[in-house]
C-alpha cells in the first residue's frame, strides 16, 4: 500500500526539516558574530546559509501534501486515493515553484515570485487554521488530535513568515556593509537581528515537538 511508504517519508521529512534548520541558523550566526572575517568570506557563507535555506523550504512543501495524502488514506478526509495523489502532484508543482523562486531570486522577476511564494505561505496558515477549528471539514471524521496538529503546523509556518521578517533589516544592514564597509553600529545591528530570528526558530522547534508528541500519543 501506498501508505506504508507516505508515512516513514512523512516521518523521515520532520527530521529532514530540523536538520537544516539547525546548520542553518548555526552557519547564520557564526556568519554574524565574525566580523575580522573578509567580506567575501562571509558573503560566500551567507550565500551557503541561503543556499540551505531551500532545504526547509522542501521540507514544508512536503510535509503540507504528504499530510492531507495520508489523511485520506486513513479515512479521515474525504476523497478516496484520486485526491490523494491530486495533493501529491499538487506538491510536486510546488516544488518546482519555490525552487523557481530560489534561482530567479535576483532577476527582475524576483520580488514578484517572492511575493506569491510569501502569500502561499498566509494562505497555507489560513487553510491548516480553518480545518483545525472546523470551519473547514467539520463533518469529516478527523480524531481532535489531528485538528490540534494541524493548529500546531500552521503556528510552525507562521513562524517560518516571523523569521523572514525579523530578518529583513538584518540583510538590508548586510547590504550597507557590502556597500560601505563594517562599523561597530552595523555589526550590532547583525547580532541583534540574528538574536530576533534564533528565538522564532527557538519556538518553531517548541512547536515541532509538540506536533511530534500530539502525533504519537493521540490523546483525544
Amino acid at each position: 500500500m501506498i501508505i506504508e511508504w507516505l508515512l516513514p517519508l512523512h516521518i523521515a521529512i520532520l527530521g529532514y526539516w530540523l536538520g537544516s534548520e539547525l546548520v542553518i541558523n548555526s552557519t547564520f550566526r557564526y556568519v554574524c558574530a565574525q566580523p575580522g572575517i573578509p567580506i567575501g568570506e562571509r558573503n560566500r557563507l551567507m550565500g551557503h546559509v541561503m543556499t540551505v535555506d531551500q532545504h526547509v523550504r522542501y521540507a514544508l512543501v512536503l510535509q503540507a501534501s504528504l499530510g492531507p495524502a495520508i489523511a485520506i488514506h486513513y479515512g479521515y478526509i474525504p476523497g478516496g486515493p484520486a485526491v490523494a495523489n491530486g495533493f501529491l502532484a499538487f506538491g510536486v508543482l510546488w516544488l518546482g515553484f519555490v525552487e523557481l523562486v530560489h534561482r530567479l531570486r535576483h532577476g527582475s522577476q524576483g520580488h514578484i515570485l517572492a511575493a506569491i511564494d510569501r502569500a502561499s505561505r498566509y494562505v497555507l496558515i489560513a487553510l491548516l487554521l480553518a480545518t483545525a477549528i472546523g470551519l473547514i471539514g467539520a463533518d469529516w471524521p478527523m480524531p481532535g488530535w489531528l485538528r490540534l496538529k494541524l493548529g500546531l503546523f500552521a503556528a510552525v509556518v507562521a513562524c517560518g513568515v516571523g523569521i523572514r521578517f525579523a530578518l529583513i533589516g538584518l540583510f538590508r544592514t548586510w547590504r550597507v556593509i557590502q556597500a560601505e564597509g563594517s562599523n561597530t553600529d552595523r555589526e550590532q545591528s547583525l547580532r541583534q537581528g540574528a538574536r530576533h530570528g534564533t528565538a522564532i526558530v527557538c519556538l518553531l522547534w517548541l512547536f515541532i515537538a509538540a506536533i511530534t508528541v500530539i502525533s504519537v500519543w493521540k490523546p483525544f
